[in-house]
């Protein structure tokens, strides 16, 4: 969720279908049209229908039985008659909601789902299997209330699209104001806990100290590269793709998923998925940035656009291609205030599967968002160099761990590099130091979470901010020396 200005305010938005492929994929319409209006433009475009037709045929004379419609206006009622026509159809489209709906496949098999689905206008737009589920776009007259009638269907919901992530200034009032007393407690880091929640961007050519950003000094990692750099680990970044090509990222990079649009690349077309990967797993070779682990494997999931928004099904169907290829940990820097049950599902199979999912906790200063919020998941708070919590950074009792998350200096797409802000860099350093673990050893999201806190010291913040600390990577032991 870094450089989220707003986390889970979500425009309503309507699906229009577009084949690719073997899925449909959508293209996102803004909704202005209501169910009376358009009833409306239907009765007229049809009443202009039936006039033309029995005129055109010759059974009736519009114009001679009815003087005050001359024959010029039926003309131009034809060309009207068209243009409502087609707003009609377009809007009534247009209106149709996509929906996540849920089946028990001891009652009902998946083909025959489709066939209940579709028998109520419902279009197939993906199969979600790690929750037993479908992705249908159905008309606006289509009601869950109806659905739920379908031999099957345990669970209906929408599937909403939000702007998970967000790369534009924020407006004065998202901004949270602190109180006199925290300003005065932090009077000395004034001017480290700037409102920086945008990407600042730098050239590539920009002169830093080494090759080790302060982020990746301050967990450690050096600490830890005599023994692993990640070697083995499998990690995805759940996110805006990444930029594969990147001469930092490349060596690490094995391959990934476009869950938007399945048959394209992963390519990261925002830079946010880019960032986070490198703090992961930037290579180390005394060039540009290194990550955490250096040596990890790192896999781009495509589950958000190049406006950094996406739908639930979106990143479910990122989730499950996660299952089904044995990735190790999941990256999600990304998060809303609003759940639903088949999110929640999602994560908890892939936690039973053995994933370590570790997540942005949100950038509104205010309680912990999903799916950090989450049991399953590892929700960690943003820190600025001198260990404070900075000013942006979610907190509550959902934070497991504090890491770096002010002014972190990472990859960028089109092979360049940057500086960002949010908790959205701070979970990426976690993720790598799990990476370490993986790589040592510990061999579940169980294990991962114990090793970690084993290494997690204190930085002198309310266990709501920091969870069970800043973790250092050269405290990390190897499986086999619990």
């Amino acid at each position: 969720m870094g450089t989220k200005a707003q986390i889970g305010i979500y425009e309503k938005v309507c699906f229009v279908p577009v084949k690719f492929g073997g899925f449909c994929n959508y293209y996102e319409y803004p909704l202005k049209y209501n169910t009376p209006i358009i009833l409306f433009i239907f009765l007229l475009s049809y009443s202009f229908i039936l006039l033309t037709f029995v005129n055109y045929f010759g059974r009736i004379s519009v114009s001679q039985k009815h003087p005050f419609l001359p024959e010029v206006f039926m003309k131009k009622a034809e060309i009207l008659l068209a243009i409502c026509f087609l707003l009609a159809s377009f809007t009534t489209f247009s209106n149709a909601t996509q929906k996540i709906v849920t089946f028990d496949y001891d009652i009902i098999t998946k083909q025959a789902g489709e066939k209940e689905l579709q028998s109520i206008d419902g279009k197939i737009v993906r199969e979600l299997k790690i929750i037993n589920a479908l992705v249908a776009i159905f008309p606006d007259y289509v009601k869950d209330s109806m659905i739920y009638t379908l031999k099957g269907v345990i669970n209906v919901e929408e599937d909403s699209y939000y702007k998970w992530i967000e790369s534009e200034n924020q407006s004065f009032a998202d901004i949270t104001i602190p109180s006199v007393k925290e300003i005065i407690g932090k009077i000395k880091s004034a001017n480290e806990d700037a409102p920086l929640s945008i990407p600042q961007h730098t050239n590539s050519e920009e002169v830093v100290k080494s090759e080790i950003p302060w982020g990746i000094e301050r967990v450690d990692a050096e600490g830890a590269w005599n023994i692993t750099q990640g070697e083995m680990a499998k990690v995805a970044i759940l996110d805006t793709g990444v930029d594969f090509s990147h001469p930092d990222l490349a060596p690490n990079y094995a391959g990934g998923y476009n869950a938007i649009t399945p048959e394209t690349s992963p390519l990261d077309d925002h830079g946010h998925g880019t960032h986070v990967a490198g703090t992961i797993a930037a290579v180390k070779d005394e060039k540009g940035v290194v990550g955490v682990a250096p040596k990890a494997k790192i896999y781009g999931v495509k589950v958000l656009n190049a406006s950094g928004s996406g739908t639930y099904s979106g990143i479910i169907a990122g989730i499950e291609w996660c299952v089904e290829n044995d990735i190790d940990i999941i990256n999600m820097s990304l998060g809303g205030r609003n759940s639903i049950d088949s999110f929640h599902l999602a994560v908890k199979a892939a936690y039973k599967k053995g994933i370590t999912i570790v997540c942005a906790a949100g950038n509104d200063g205010k309680a912990v968002n999903y799916p950090a919020k989450y049991a399953e998941t590892l929700g960690i708070s943003a820190s600025t160099s001198l260990n404070a919590i900075a000013y942006f950074s979610s907190r509550g009792p959902e934070i497991d761990f504090i890491a770096p998350g002010l002014n972190i200096y990472s990859t960028y797409k089109g092979g360049k590099y940057t500086t960002m802000s949010g908790t959205s860099m701070a979970c990426p350093h976690v993720t790598g130091l799990a990476a370490l673990a993986v790589s040592l050893g510990h061999n579940s999201p169980a294990k991962v979470k114990a090793a970690l806190t084993k290494a997690a010291i204190d930085i002198g913040l309310a266990e709501e901010l920091q969870g069970a600390g800043l973790i250092k990577a050269g405290k990390i032991n190897s499986a086999t020396a619990q």
